[in-house]
């Protein structure tokens, strides 16, 4: 059932909130410390795990995706919202380091292009493997099955 994918999905969430609150008290953090992403960590494995042993239906399954579909975005967007706060809190040096990160992430594009890419040596073999280079003009006439020299050499082979 549909409800089913929704109830764990939701103790999964409440789980991993609760394990982030333990978290950030331990790390002395008066905050949730990774609440959310436990939570879909535990969501992924758990549903692995129930899926390998056949104990997850498809409509289960279903809810799941719905509220996938809905719930992450959300999720990354109040995330990302907190971050441009904090970073807007925190100064000229954080908008500083976010224009150098966003600079050299631009700058490394082509680098990383170039990594992608098969050299030009390994791409002539990739091209030609496979291709049976045709004899010259002044080359020995090839065997075929038809031909008498190619009966006569399989005669002499199974005398």
């Amino acid at each position: 059932m549909v409800i089913y994918g929704v109830a764990l999905l939701a103790g999964c969430m409440l789980v991993g909130l609760w394990a982030g609150d333990v978290l950030g008290i331990l790390l002395g953090v008066d905050s949730n410390v990774g609440g959310v992403g436990i939570a879909m960590l535990m969501l992924i494995f758990l549903g692995g795990y129930l899926m390998d042993k056949n104990k997850m239906p498809a409509s289960t399954e279903d809810g799941i995706k719905f509220w996938n579909g809905m719930y992450i975005p959300i999720v990354v967007a109040m995330a990302a919202s907190q971050d441009v706060a904090a970073a807007f809190d925190g100064g000229m040096i954080a908008l500083l380091a976010a224009l150098l990160a966003v600079i050299v992430s631009f700058a490394l594009i082509p680098f990383l292009n170039r990594l992608g890419r098969a050299n030009p040596a390994e791409k002539k073999v990739s091209e030609t493997k496979g291709i049976v280079p045709v004899p010259s003009q002044g080359a020995k006439k090839s065997l075929t099955a038809s031909s008498p020299s190619h009966v006569s050499a399989r005669a002499r082979h199974a005398r």
